[in-house]
């Protein structure tokens, strides 16, 4: 017992390190996104190389690793070893005509590949649809996508959706969104207007995360309806307050898979108020789930307030989550019974009876 402690002590610390080297990594590449209302962090990583193994049977462990070694063979990129992936959402505020402005997006993702390549294999697969446009230090490929202009003939909302753009950030990072944002990553990237270092360490705030979202919603409201301004006319932010800024996570250990979240809630009444609110609704639903194994791992969550937030909680053991996935993927035999239509066998016609006639 005196030998396994130290052992057990130093491969703790390692592993600690070993995260923190990581997570550093990681913040310092994603330092340099532009600013975001609403960020979607996975680590593609974890997801692919240690939680998969745990959760997919053998063969379909076997057969995506097969197609994982078809993309590599095709395009040189082996999707095991993409360093994350990033989605971002980027609200807007009305035009100087007052009309609402559609959100932007952007996904962008970093690993052992090359961008550069990257593109050329996007560019081949357009069919010369790609038209490049210099901007700043950087090229941006640019495609129209044409069912969606027709559509927004009809619908003004899509208008923003109607051409998207791809960019090389670096030799091993890439992105593709609507262009105005990605204008605003090339910005970011060559030093301005950088997403905050709160809104980052809120995304990042676990090390061994396996996907985290973090954002701001009432801020994201302020923009789109006009209190922080029109583009032409910016006016000092409404929304100062914490409230609705929302973090969730999960993370996995050797024996669980674990949720992790936070909720603003402006002060510690708001929180109280608001904790009371959701652990009734968690009850609620919790009932009207038919599924045990969906039950079970809904009572694991716990609610609290704590200081000026709603903090949610819940350790769920991996066989759990896995014999409720397993429910979910096997069909019901009572439904396949029922799906399957009976053959109704055919009416019996009577058998006429041939009369006898007597002799004469």
């Amino acid at each position: 017992m005196k030998k396994f402690f130290p052992l057990a002590l130093g491969s703790f610390l390692l592993l600690l390190i070993g995260s923190g080297a990581v997570l550093a990594q990681t913040a310092a590449s994603l330092a340099t996104l532009p600013e975001a209302d609403t960020l979607i962090y996975i680590n593609t990583q974890r997801i692919l190389n240690e939680a998969a193994p745990r959760l997919l049977p053998e063969q379909q462990l076997a057969d995506m690793r097969k197609s994982f070694a078809d993309i590599k063979q095709f395009a040189g990129v082996d999707p095991a070893k993409v360093d994350y992936l990033i989605i971002a959402v980027r609200f807007r505020k009305p035009a100087a005509d007052l009309s609402f402005q559609p959100p932007e997006f952007m996904a962008m993702t970093s690993g052992d590949f090359s961008a550069e390549a990257l593109i050329g294999l996007a560019r081949a697969a357009s069919q010369g649809k790609l038209r490049d446009e210099k901007y700043g230090t950087k090229t941006l490929s640019l495609m129209t996508i044409d069912p969606l202009v027709k559509e927004a003939e009809k619908n003004p909302l899509l208008k923003s959706f109607t051409e998207v753009a791809i960019v090389p950030l670096s030799a091993n990072t890439i992105a593709v969104g609507t262009p105005g944002y990605l204008m605003a990553a090339v910005d970011a990237a060559d030093g301005t207007g950088r997403i905050s270092a709160a809104r980052l360490s809120s995304l990042l705030r676990d090390p061994s995360v396996l996907i985290s979202v973090a954002g701001s919603p009432w801020n994201s409201f302020g923009k789109s309806f006009g209190l922080q301004g029109t583009e032409p006319n910016p006016r000092a932010p409404k929304c100062d307050s914490n409230l609705g800024d929302f973090y969730a996570a999960v993370t996995m250990d050797t024996a669980n898979f674990t949720l992790r979240g936070s909720l603003g809630a402006d002060n510690p009444d708001t929180a109280q108020i608001m904790s009371n609110l959701l652990f009734a609704l968690l009850r609620h639903a919790t009932s009207a789930v038919p599924d045990k194994n969906a039950q079970t791992i809904l009572q694991t969550i716990a609610v609290k307030a704590q200081d000026n937030e709603v903090v949610l909680s819940a350790d769920m053991p991996q066989q759990m989550v896995l014999d409720l996935i397993k429910t979910q993927m096997t069909p019901k035999k009572q439904e396949a019974a029922e799906s399957t239509p009976v053959a109704t066998p055919p009416a019996k016609r009577p058998v006429a009876k041939r009369r006898r006639r007597g002799r004469t």
